[in-house]
């Protein structure tokens, strides 16, 4: 299951990385020299909300998911501990 959200994670941010890239890339007129923030139209600067946003989402989902496996794994030790325990009691009676 973790394996599934973490694959579905990847191919969501490969999916949308090429358009992400591509609308980060300067108009060919800005190649010529610097020019300030302030000048560049609105509708070719990046936003910074949307990608600090999907970026905390992607560390809390990975996160999520790597503590919902550990938490899966520990019960499964407890309860092979618990079997073993009971086996090693029900021997020292026999």
């Amino acid at each position: 299951m973790a394996l599934a959200v973490a694959l579905g994670v990847c191919c969501a941010a490969f999916a949308w990385a090429p358009t992400t890239l591509l609308a980060a890339q300067p108009p060919e007129a800005a190649q010529d020299g610097f020019v300030p923030m302030d000048e560049i139209p609105a509708d070719e600067q990046l936003p910074a909300a949307p990608l600090l946003v999907a970026a905390y989402a992607a560390v809390w989902a990975i996160t999520i998911g790597y503590l919902w496996t550990i938490w899966r794994r520990l019960g499964t030790v407890e309860r092979e501990l618990a079997d073993i325990t009971r086996r090693v009691a029900d021997r020292g009676q026999s």
